[in-house]
């Protein structure tokens, strides 16, 4: 079944293609689809395994300059190669990595590897083909029917099969068993008609999918060697054998962090390709990534997200990763990073219902809100309980101070520091206080207009001036320039 959240067709454009390469037919209207097996042959539809479909799909792709990892970040040269070559031989994959690593983004992907459609016997659960029925109720009616045996149009869609490994699953949800109904209706124990197939042989000619593999009971993954080796499934009190035609794709936390389960070592033999996938290694990719999954709130409300607040997030996460104070056998996924973006935007818009704000501007103080709902997301080390908070501060601190002083590192901020001494100005700030009341306690500052320019601010509304502000204040602060003091509603900076 189609997976909720895909569009499988706008994921998947191209030519229709039945077997050969259909690009010739560019500006042409598709010929209707032949409805038996004796239309088919003359079609000239060419039979072909999944995994050689796949493999001749994707040198077309390559081909055509068409992209097939489209929405993955910061894997060009690490994990898309491997799987090329793991499509290119024909080999069934095992995606190694810690959550949140688009491993399964990553498998959805390959469906659009497949062709469009593909023709199968009409009726079958198993998606048999025309030429090489599996089923005992296929064989038997193409025996009956011969060439006018009626077939029908599998969309790349339903080739696709996925299951998240659970303590629970068993034999019967992956390979098949009894079906009682069938047997009430007068049916023998022996006939192959009782069998009601489960995932993996109703995946047949289409791509398998399991999710947390070690989570599948080890008597469980025993019944995947033969599918992997021999190509066939055994399906219990049958004397059959279904010669399946399949790529079974798995994913898996690496083995030293999952402690719930492991992949017995005869099953890990017969994966042709192991890939292994990684957090982004740049904050440039970590940034992208929470641009492009970042759900926007539809308030009516306009946002405006500086960059340097998306570089103070990308590089929080990267300092949670290599924290000695975070287990990091469990990881810190992106879902963190695009998780503390859709907190501050929805801190900053927030402020803007409050205040009556034309605009949503995240600002330095709309952080905390991010570290607040994004602790239970982090496995810190035992030794660390109670000071979560505490370190979780700390490397958000630090973040804030490599990107200032990246950012204003060598800007005269004198203008600033000017009405602290000579005014002895105090500025209250919180995640309630309006962009205008903050520039008015602050009053004309020399300077600011090119401490915005130098952050890439072109508009000075006063939404991005607060902002831009703000995050010069905590960058002196940082710096040891000016104090900050917590309020009630907020913190108080001013000068030592």
């Amino acid at each position: 079944m189609p997976i909720a959240g895909l569009a499988w067709d706008d994921a998947c454009e191209g030519p229709l293609r039945w077997g050969w390469h259909a690009s010739s037919m560019a500006g042409m209207s598709a010929p209707p689809k032949p409805s038996t097996v004796e239309q088919l042959r003359a079609s000239g539809w060419r039979d072909r395994s999944v995994k050689d479909e796949l493999r001749e799909n994707f040198i077309a792709r390559v081909h055509d300059d068409e992209q097939l990892f489209a929405g993955i970040i910061g894997y060009d040269e690490t994990v898309i190669p491997g799987l090329e070559r793991a499509l290119l031989a024909g080999h069934d994959i095992i995606l190694l990595g810690e959550r949140g690593q688009a491993k399964t983004r990553l498998i959805r992907h390959l469906v659009s590897l497949l062709d469009e459609h593909t023709p199968v016997i009409a009726g079958c659960e198993v998606n048999d083909s025309p030429y090489r029925p599996i089923c005992a109720r296929c064989r038997e009616l193409l025996a009956t029917e011969g060439d006018q045996t009626p077939v029908a149009w599998l969309p790349r869609a339903r080739r696709y099969a996925e299951k998240l490994a659970t303590p629970d699953t068993s034999v019967a949800d992956l390979i098949g068993d009894v079906d009682p109904i069938r047997v009430a209706e007068g049916r023998y124990l022996s006939d192959e008609l009782t069998i009601h197939y489960g995932l993996v042989p109703r995946t047949h000619r289409g791509i398998f999918s399991i999710n947390e593999l070690p989570d599948l009971p080890e008597r469980i993954q025993v019944g995947l060697l033969n599918i992997l080796e021999e190509r066939d499934v055994q399906i219990r009190g049958y004397n059959i054998r279904l010669p399946l035609d399949l790529m079974l794709i798995a994913s898996a936390n690496p083995e030293d962090y999952t402690n719930r389960g492991r992949i017995i070592t005869p099953l890990k033999d017969r994966f042709g390709s192991e890939v292994r996938t990684h957090y982004p290694e740049d904050p440039i990719d970590e940034i992208e990534i929470m641009e492009q999954e970042a759900r926007p709130a539809a308030s009516g409300i306009p946002v405006n997200i500086p960059d340097y607040i998306k570089e103070i997030l990308a590089e929080f996460t990267g300092a949670v990763r290599r924290s000695p104070h975070v287990n990091q056998r469990s990881g810190v996924s992106v879902r963190f990073s695009i998780g503390n973006l859709e907190t501050v935007v929805a801190s900053a818009m927030r402020r803007a219902v409050r205040s009556g704000e034309p605009e949503a501007v995240p600002r330095i103080g709309d952080l905390s809100a991010a570290v607040q709902s994004s602790m239970g997301r982090i496995e810190f080390e035992s030794f660390e309980e109670g000071r979560e908070a505490e370190i979780m501060g700390s490397m958000l601190r630090r973040a804030t101070l490599d990107v200032f002083r990246r950012r204003l590192g060598g800007v005269d901020l004198s203008g600033i520091l000017a009405r602290f001494d000579e005014e002895g100005v105090e500025i209250e700030v919180g995640d309630l206080v309006a962009a205008t009341t903050l520039l008015s306690q602050i009053g004309q500052v020399k300077g600011l207009a090119q401490i915005m320019r130098r952050l890439g601010i072109e508009d000075e509304s006063p939404g991005k001036a607060a902002s831009a502000l703000e995050f010069a204040l905590e960058g002196l602060h940082l710096s040891r320039k000016i104090n900050k003091n917590p309020t009630r509603t907020g913190v108080r900076y001013a000068r030592a």
